[in-house]
């Protein structure tokens, strides 16, 4: 029951230990909201989205921040003189959330706008200059650097050779001492919005980029943490900076670096240029949200993932096969008087712990694709045990598929109180048709029989005959 995880510092797979056992704590990296999310984003959010499942099915408490950047160059640069650059901000990051809830992602413990942190990066910023690990830019621009050379560590995340690495694109070079030093505090220029400055030590000005995560993962989660997140393009610079500038400011930092593979699209990155970007919000009104959730999902996390239509369809029809087991089981067990209904909604009682087989596979760097192929095999085996009339199996296998669904954030959506009273009423209208139906057949009133058939599935209820009478279900096609 140890969590594995491949850890990108170390590059090595390690057990996983919390350093406080009553409370994992992860922080990932957010989008930069200067456009909508495209696909990638999405993918990220769904990685670390069962990362935080499994860590509190096996640990309990997960303590998860996930920032948002909304103050930066981009955001500047796309803002209007109708839709200023924090009207533009907001905006964005409502598309962001919308995006992330339609596919399930749980919401963060705290999410914390990198505009409501300045006063804790400036502190932070404050440190490292007093210890000699930034200065001010001698220009008079306002500008403050981090001084890599200062840091003995620096390159350790990446392995990388100090003097192989480019320089720092993120701020004029002008006032840097090494042209790899990067931008912690940026002054204000004559362009730009004067409501985007904020006070300093060093002038008006804004934080840069890199210093952000840093002071808002001190902030909600402490010196150190457990885990940190985001996707692999962001190794270098970003994370590879934070980690210099919080372990000069003398923070332990994060005790686990965790990152997800990118998106292609026909095997090419995604880019403006070749006109293959997937916009998350064309993507999901093409799409069942949880299809696009199961697609993203089934490749391991640390992998490339390729997307193109088959792989949208192929999750489809894994799902509906899922979901067509759901449905039998759920109807054999009620139909069959099991003592697994509840008797206040109706809704079964069953027991939804995963599979030992399951557990194994997603203790193993979350591997995703060998946990569904358990998830699969005991939906297989439920509809053989529903075959052979075994009730008792077949709730086991529901039972066991329930679990799996949670963890992966692939099970139903909207299941409160409320939905069980609708999918009741519905239910008795659905059952009030089919009663009517066959009474027009008994009488041989073929004619009326079609017409309320015709009628039913005008509705998108699907009717299926059999032996045990006459069942219904959604169309979800």
């Amino acid at each position: 029951m140890t969590v594995r995880l491949y850890d990108t510092r170390a590059q090595a797979l390690r057990d996983f230990a919390p350093r406080d056992p009553s409370t994992v704590t992860v922080y990932v990296c957010g989008p930069t909201v200067q456009s909508g999310p495209h696909i990638g984003h999405v993918r990220a959010a769904v990685g670390f989205d069962i990362l935080r499942r499994w860590l509190e099915y096996r640990h309990g408490r997960v303590t998860f921040v996930r920032n948002v950047t909304d103050i930066d160059d981009k955001i500047l640069a796309n803002a209007t003189d109708d839709e200023p650059w924090w009207a533009l901000a907001y905006r964005v990051e409502l598309e962001f959330s919308r995006a992330y809830a339609a596919v399930n992602v749980l919401a963060p413990t705290y999410e914390p706008r990198a505009t409501a942190s300045v006063p804790q990066m400036v502190e932070l910023i404050e440190t490292l200059v007093a210890s000699g690990h930034a200065y001010a830019a001698p220009d008079g621009s306002g500008d403050v650097y981090f001084d890599v050379r200062s840091w003995p560590g620096y390159g350790s995340l990446t392995r990388q050779s100090l003097d192989a690495m480019e320089a720092a694109a993120d701020a004029d070079p002008r006032g840097k001492r090494d042209p790899r030093d990067f931008a912690l505090w940026k002054g204000a220029k004559a362009d730009e919005p004067a409501d985007a400055a904020w006070a300093s030590p060093w002038g008006r000005g804004r934080p840069g980029w890199h210093i952000e995560c840093s002071a808002m993962s001190r902030r909600y989660l402490g010196p150190e943490f457990d885990i940190h997140g985001g996707g692999l393009d962001l190794r270098f610079p970003h994370h590879e900076n934070e980690l210099a500038q919080s372990t000069a400011a003398g923070d332990a930092f994060a005790r686990y670096w965790v990152h997800n593979g990118l998106v292609t699209v026909g095997d090419q990155k995604m880019s403006k240029s070749l006109g293959n970007v997937l916009l998350a919000a064309d993507v999901l009104a093409e799409h069942d949200p949880l299809v696009v959730r199961y697609a993203l999902g089934a490749a391991h996390y640390r992998s490339s993932l390729d997307l193109s239509a088959s792989s949208f369809a192929e999750a489809e029809a894994a799902l509906d096969r899922i979901r067509s087991f759901e449905q039998r089981a759920s109807r054999a067990l009620r139909d069959g008087g099991s003592s697994r209904v509840l008797a206040k909604d109706g809704h079964l009682a069953i027991n939804a712990a995963v599979p030992a087989a399951f557990g194994a596979a997603m203790d193993d760097d979350l591997g995703v694709p060998q946990a569904l192929a358990v998830l699969h095999e005991t939906v297989r085996a439920g509809n053989t045990a529903l075959d052979d009339g075994d009730l008792d199996a077949a709730g086991t296998a529901l039972g066991g598929v329930a679990g799996m669904l949670s963890v992966l954030g692939l099970q139903r959506m909207g299941t409160d109180a409320g939905d069980a009273a609708e999918t009741a009423a519905l239910d008795a209208l659905v059952r009030t048709m089919i009663d009517q139906r066959a009474d027009a057949r008994a009488h041989k009133d073929w004619a009326t029989a079609d017409r309320i058939r015709d009628a039913i599935a005008a509705a998108g209820i699907v009717l299926e005959d059999g032996p045990e009478g006459t069942h219904w279900s959604v169309n979800r096609g």
